[in-house]
C-alpha cells in the first residue's frame, strides 16, 4: 500500500494554509482570486485527508508509548486502542492516496453519449434503444439533464444511431468506462422459434468540449447544406436546413438534421465536432504520457467487447473486471451504481498499484 511521507503531508497542509491566507487578504485581482479559490477548493479535501493521517500517526505513536508502560491494565487498554488505530490509519492512508491520484481534467464535464446499432439488424437497433433508456434513467436518478442531439430511428423501433448530451456534476467521471461494444443475448420478439440471438451496439462516451478548448478555424471547415431526409409526416423538413460539416485537417464529418432551423442544426453539429476534436486531442496526449498503456478496466476502444446482457439468465457480465450481476431488469431500468462503482474501484486500485511499482 502507498504510504505518504510526513514531509509530503506537511507540504499539502502548508499550501492549503497559504492559499487560505491569500484569499483572506482581499488584495487579489479578480482573475487571480478565481484561480486561487479554484486551487483551494481542489486542495482542501486532500489537506483534510492528510491532516487525518497525521493525527492518527501521532495517536499511534502515543499509544505505542503507553503500551510499554509498566501498568498491565494501561498496557492492555493501549494495545486495544492501537489495534483500532491501525485499522483507522489504514483506511485514512488509502483515502489520502486516492485523493492524491492524478485527476482526469475531464471528469467533472458533461458528456456526449453516442450509441450505434451493430451486428444484429432490427434487434441491435432495439437494443440501442434499451441502452439509451438505461442511461437516461440513470441520469435522471443522478439529477443530470439529457438532451437528444440527433437520432436515426429503425423501422422496427429503437435506433440505428443516437447522440445525446448528458449534463451535470461528474458526468464523465461516472460514464467514461461505458465506451465499447455492448452485447445482448435474448429471444427477439419477432422470432417464432424461440431461438436466442446475439446482437450488439457500440457506445462512446466523450467529454464535452467548450469553445475555449478547441480552436476551429473557419477555413478548416467545409459546410454543406441540404434537405433533410427521414420518416414521413409533419416532422420532415421541407427546406434546406440539414447541415453536414467536414473538418478538413482530420476528416471528421458531422451531420445534423433533427432541428427545423438551419442555425440550430449548425450549432448542434459544431457542438459534436468540438467534442470529437477534444477527445482526439485527449487520446493523443494520453498516448504520449502513458505509452498507450491499457488500464485494467479497458482501453475504451469501441471495438472492445466490454459487457454482455443475457436475458434468459437475467444477468449482466462486465468482462473487464469479471463481474456478473443477476439484476438485469433493474440495471436496464437505470440502477447502475453497483456496476459503475465496481469499475471505478478497479480503476483506482490499478492506478494505486502503478504508484507502488
Amino acid at each position: 500500500m502507498t504510504t505518504i511521507s510526513p514531509e509530503r503531508i506537511a507540504q499539502i497542509e502548508a499550501r492549503r494554509d497559504e492559499l487560505q491566507a491569500m484569499m483572506a487578504t482581499g488584495d487579489l485581482p479578480s482573475d487571480r482570486f478565481v484561480a486561487v479559490s479554484k486551487e483551494y477548493a481542489e486542495l482542501e479535501p486532500v489537506a483534510a485527508a492528510a491532516g487525518e493521517v497525521r493525527r492518527l500517526r501521532a495517536e499511534a505513536a502515543s499509544l505505542a508509548e503507553m503500551s510499554r508502560d509498566g501498568d498491565p491494565e494501561l498496557r492492555a487498554m493501549a494495545a486495544e486502542e492501537l489495534r483500532e488505530n491501525e485499522a483507522a490509519l489504514e483506511r485514512a492512508d488509502h483515502a489520502l492516496a486516492l485523493a492524491l491520484l492524478p485527476r482526469d481534467a475531464a471528469d467533472e464535464r458533461a458528456a456526449m453519449l453516442e450509441i450505434r446499432a451493430g451486428t444484429g439488424g432490427d434487434e441491435a437497433a432495439l437494443f440501442a434503444g434499451d441502452l439509451l433508456r438505461m442511461y437516461t434513467r440513470y441520469a435522471e436518478a443522478q439529477g443530470w439533464k439529457v438532451e437528444l442531439i440527433s437520432a436515426s430511428t429503425s423501422e422496427a423501433g429503437g435506433y440505428k444511431e443516437v447522440v445525446a448530451s448528458v449534463a451535470g456534476k461528474g458526468v464523465f467521471a461516472k460514464l467514461k468506462f461505458e465506451s465499447g461494444v455492448h452485447r445482448v443475448q435474448r429471444v427477439p420478439v419477432t422470432e417464432s422459434g424461440g431461438r436466442i440471438h446475439t446482437s450488439a451496439a457500440t457506445v462512446a462516451v466523450l467529454p464535452e468540449a467548450e469553445e475555449v478548448d478547441v480552436d476551429i478555424r473557419n477555413e478548416d471547415l467545409r459546410i454543406d447544406i441540404y434537405r433533410s431526409s427521414g420518416a414521413g409526416g409533419q416532422h420532415v423538413n421541407t427546406t434546406d436546413s440539414a447541415i453536414r460539416i467536414t473538418h478538413l485537417p482530420t476528416g471528421i464529418v458531422v451531420t445534423q438534421q433533427d432541428q427545423r432551423s438551419q442555425h440550430k442544426n449548425r450549432d448542434k453539429a459544431m457542438q459534436v465536432l468540438r467534442t470529437r476534436l477534444y477527445e482526439q486531442e485527449r487520446e493523443r496526449l494520453s498516448s504520449e504520457r502513458s505509452g498507450a498503456r491499457k488500464s485494467m478496466v479497458g482501453s475504451g476502444d469501441r471495438s472492445e467487447r466490454i459487457r454482455t446482457y443475457n436475458f434468459p439468465q437475467g444477468r449482466v457480465t462486465d468482462h473487464r473486471i469479471n463481474l456478473t450481476l443477476h439484476r438485469l431488469p433493474e440495471i436496464l431500468e437505470g440502477e447502475m451504481d453497483e456496476l459503475l462503482g465496481a469499475l471505478i474501484a478497479q480503476d483506482e486500485a490499478e492506478r494505486l498499484a502503478s504508484l507502488d511499482s
